[in-house]
């Protein structure tokens, strides 16, 4: 599947959804099913490559103050959770993980508490291709994570101040007077 084929699906799942991530993976599943079985275990490898490509200290460090912490499964799950954000929110936040402060779910998280996450994301071409086929997706070998760059500290308010200033502003208290 190719990058534009693999985001349109994302698209046209989000349509009429309103942000709501089960129903955005609900659509999806149906859309693929809909297709060719090459395309449904295309679209699963292009998902572990844009997993891949997200796999960022500077990412997690933003999932990190968003969801008040965020395990290696948990940061999964966020990347799972921005992809049904759609191409240009993914984008901009692999590029800029800090603007992400400008999305209206994150600044409501600020006050709500809300954390996001998508685990269902990773089994959607499995789910697309059982309810297409009857039978389990065969296995793939899937892109394989980099290496990280040096991590911060992220329970260090002073240096999440300095990495992601806008999103620290959001979920981190205040310095003392």
């Amino acid at each position: 599947m190719r990058t534009d084929d693999f985001w349109a699906l994302i698209d046209d799942a989000r349509t009429g959804a309103d942000g709501n991530s089960e129903a955005i993976i609900a659509r999806a599943v149906a859309l693929l099913a809909a297709r060719d079985v090459t395309e449904i275990a295309g679209f699963d490898q292009h998902l572990w490559r844009v997993l891949a490509a997200s796999y960022r200290a500077d990412l997690w460090g933003a999932a990190y103050l968003i969801n008040g912490g965020c395990s290696d499964d948990g940061f999964e799950y966020f990347r799972c959770w921005l992809i049904l954000q759609g191409r240009a929110t993914f984008a901009q936040a692999v590029k800029d993980p800090d603007s992400l402060a400008a999305l209206p779910a994150v600044r409501q998280a600020a006050v709500t508490g809300e954390e996001f996450e998508a685990e269902d994301v990773l089994h959607l071409a499995r789910n697309a291709y059982l309810k297409a086929t009857a039978s389990e997706l065969p296995a793939q070998e899937h892109a394989a994570y980099p290496e990280l760059d040096e991590f911060w500290d992220f329970d260090d308010e002073a240096s999440a101040r300095q990495q992601l200033p806008r999103l620290a502003a959001l979920f981190v208290e205040p310095p003392a007077e």
